[in-house]
């Protein structure tokens, strides 16, 4: 019989373990006992984009147990975070799960993440700067299962009509409050993104800033860099010729895209699928971020394939991930749902096959990737309200706050 005080723990640890990792604290210490089983079987839960990943994930997974003799269940997550925590915290977690960066070190700073990355023969065939967002006290703890990146995303018909050619495309920040300018009229912005720092965040990297430094133990969000780069955004703000998704009525660049409401937007290469289904008859081309002050400058987002600590079946899960990792498959789910590889062998193929996402391939040279520092979340939460009134509050001030909150969580945090 399960105790009230039982219970109310389990609830306390699922409402707290993306801030603090408290799984850990209902560790037994004794490690979990492996299935010995000449054939195991493996549950999978995943966060999908869509029918078109949810059906390309289990037909991998059909595919894996048809080959080596493993069963494979994949689920979808209605809240992944709250399934992860809860399973966590009760200690049924699923075999092989999405982790996505921003959780990472919550997860494994608590404990619940076998750290598998280091006995991945070829490992170093991934990405750098990926497998540093998903490496945790020194050990390789998951591979990234694929990767995005940002490009400025263009309305054909919209520049057209404008009288622009492919030779306008801004490379620089000057020439892109021009074309921005130039396109706002007639219900249309020039240019339309999201109001949160995975989008305007590119601003700050292209001023030589960012939020910490590169081992992620100091911040350095509050400097003249990032200062410069909100200081940016907001003048196109000010202008008019640039406008926060909502304040169009839509939900995200890729809507205001489609919808005719924005002649450009800063999206990733998920944006692919989203006009195909939405707007297939709305043309568009993908070009670099104009460069800023110190350069060009992108971000890079990823997921890992996450293998629960408490599995009974890691030896297996690994396998799994190493099936769904190969370059093989890693093609195979970017062309089923728009996803670009993580490793270099199949973002090459991927490449080839896709020219139109040049823009987004090449930034994956130059892409800044996600802090992750447990608590961070959090602090990232708070940064993200403070930049919807960025238009009228000051930016120096948005900034300190954010230094001081990330101060205290890397305090916190490593």
């Amino acid at each position: 019989m399960v105790t009230r005080t039982a219970v109310a723990a389990l609830a306390t640890c699922a409402a707290l373990l993306t801030a603090t990792g408290c799984s850990s604290g209902f560790d037994s210490g004794a490690d979990t006992a492996q299935d010995k089983a000449a054939e195991q079987k493996l549950t999978v839960l995943i966060a999908t984009s869509g029918d078109a990943e949810t059906a390309a994930v289990k037909a991998a997974a059909a595919a894996y147990a048809k080959e080596s003799g493993n069963s494979v269940t994949v689920e979808v997550a209605k809240d992944m975070n709250q399934q992860l925590a809860q399973s966590f915290a009760g200690h049924k977690p699923p075999d092989v799960f999405y982790v996505n960066s921003d959780q990472f070190a919550n997860y494994a700073k608590g404990g619940s993440l076998y750290p598998y990355g280091d006995e991945i023969a070829d490992k170093d065939v991934f990405s750098e700067q990926l497998r540093a967002s998903f490496s945790y006290d020194g050990k390789q703890v998951c591979l990234p299962k694929d990767t995005s990146t940002l490009g400025l995303a263009i309305n054909t018909g919209l520049w057209k009509k404008a009288g622009l050619t492919e030779k306008d495309y801004p490379k620089t920040w000057a020439q892109l409050k021009s074309v921005a300018t130039k396109l706002t009229g007639g219900g249309v912005t020039g240019l339309v993104t999201s109001d949160e720092y995975q989008r305007l965040g590119v601003f700050m990297k292209e001023a030589g800033g960012w939020l910490t430094d590169k081992d992620q133990r100091k911040m350095t969000a509050d400097s003249a860099a990032n200062a410069e780069g909100l200081a940016y955004v907001q003048s196109l703000l000010k202008s008019g010729s640039m406008k926060f998704a909502k304040q169009v009525d839509t939900s995200w660049g890729g809507e205001a895209l489609g919808k005719g409401k924005a002649a450009m937007t800063i999206e990733g290469n998920w944006l692919d699928g989203g006009m195909k289904l939405d707007y297939p008859d709305v043309e568009y081309a993908i070009a670099p971020l104009p460069a800023g002050p110190a350069g060009q400058g992108t971000l890079a987002f990823s997921t890992c394939w996450g293998v629960a600590k408490e599995s009974k079946h890691r030896a297996a899960g690994v396998d799994l991930v190493k099936y769904l990792t190969s370059a093989e498959q890693q093609n195979a789910f970017a062309d089923a749902f728009g996803v670009m590889p993580s490793r270099a062998d199949a973002l090459k193929t991927y490449a080839e096959k896709h020219p139109a996402a040049k823009a987004w391939v090449d930034g994956s040279a130059y892409a800044q990737g996600p802090v992750t520092i447990a608590g961070f979340d959090k602090v990232l939460s708070q940064f993200n309200t403070d930049l919807q009134s960025l238009r009228t509050a000051d930016p120096k001030k948005i900034l300190a706050d954010l230094q001081r909150n990330g101060e205290q969580a890397i305090a916190k945090g490593n």
